[in-house]
């Protein structure tokens, strides 16, 4: 007697393991078992493809398929999986897959509406509901919208990380300000409304950076209260990061991968003659003098902001 996958492949409809192997490759490489079940597969085959090497356990009720190996996104998938219908992944997670807020946490945040809230292994689950409007499809993964993201990231980061999300949200243009009012429409009750209601009318555009360390030095700035400074400014020729033009001081952000070979050195010295010669202040920082020095940096610079000679001219 022929299996029931041989009659099906006869039939004219591709083989089984060659239809579970499509639909894991547009689930960045897992499954979950009542998919299994519903095309077909039985529990006995499924035990047989698990001893076989054929599937493996990820998380409860998913396997990856042919290895164990799985990227960032088939993790997420797995935990999107196990969670059940109408689960999404969320908060933290959902704001690294969306691209607006960086998270290299080891739980995967996932809202689901038929679990219950805690923690499951690499799991936080956050049980509630999701509005139909509040979870979308993204990359093949289910997650909450970057509306519905913000709103639940508020409950979780500090302001600064809040804004910094809301900021980039807009640099990628994926903030969308009438879905941001309706998801706090329905948000009665939520701790994170607040902060979200406080930070919509002080938002202006963010400034426009060239790199991470750029970026760090804004925040820097303001969290020692020093005023903002142009990025990327020219004076006689030469393209400044940070500039105080009216205090006549300039920060150069040095980072080792473009500034360690000798050729590099030896123009960093005579850009610093040349705006020297202009009349600026020049102050070199690296990224392990902000993080190891900050107090040092930030009594520096406030002295040099304040320095009625750096008016001079």
């Amino acid at each position: 007697m022929r299996s029931k996958s041989h009659a099906r492949a006869s039939g004219g409809e591709a083989p089984l393991d060659v239809r579970i192997g499509a639909l894991a490759e547009r689930q960045h490489g897992v499954v979950a078992r009542r998919q299994l079940l519903e095309m077909g597969v039985g529990a006995g085959a499924i035990q047989h493809r698990i001893a076989t090497g054929r599937l493996h356990r990820i998380q409860r009720g998913v396997f990856a398929v042919g290895h164990p190996r799985l990227t960032v996104k088939g993790r997420w998938m797995a935990a999107v999986l196990t969670c059940g219908e109408g689960s999404a992944l969320s908060h933290r997670s959902a704001a690294a897959h969306w691209g607006i807020a960086p998270y290299a946490g080891s739980l995967i945040d996932v809202t689901a509406p038929r679990a219950r809230r805690g923690r499951r292994g690499s799991l936080a689950i956050h049980g509630a509901r999701l509005d139909q409007t509040d979870r979308v499809t993204h990359d093949g993964i289910p997650v909450t919208t970057v509306a519905r993201t913000l709103l639940d990231l508020a409950e979780i980061v500090d302001r600064r990380r809040l804004e910094r999300a809301f900021e980039t949200s807009e640099r990628l243009r994926l903030f969308d300000l009438r879905q941001i009012e309706d998801v706090c429409t329905r948000a009665r009750g939520r701790r994170g409304l607040r902060p979200v209601l406080a930070l919509l009318p002080s938002l202006a555009p963010p400034p426009e950076t060239r790199s991470e360390l750029e970026r760090r030095f804004l925040d820097f700035c303001r969290d020692h209260d020093l005023s903002t400074p142009t990025l990327n400014a020219m004076v006689d020729g030469f393209e400044v990061d940070a500039l105080w033009r009216a205090d006549k001081v300039a920060v150069e952000l040095d980072s080792f991968e473009f500034h360690r070979t000798r050729a590099a050195f030896e123009r960093d010295r005579a850009k610093d003659s040349a705006l020297t010669a202009a009349g600026l202040r020049v102050v070199r920082l690296t990224s392990r003098r902000l993080d190891g020095e900050p107090t040092g940096v930030a009594s520096l610079l406030r002295g040099l902001l304040a320095s009625p000679g750096s008016r001079a001219g």
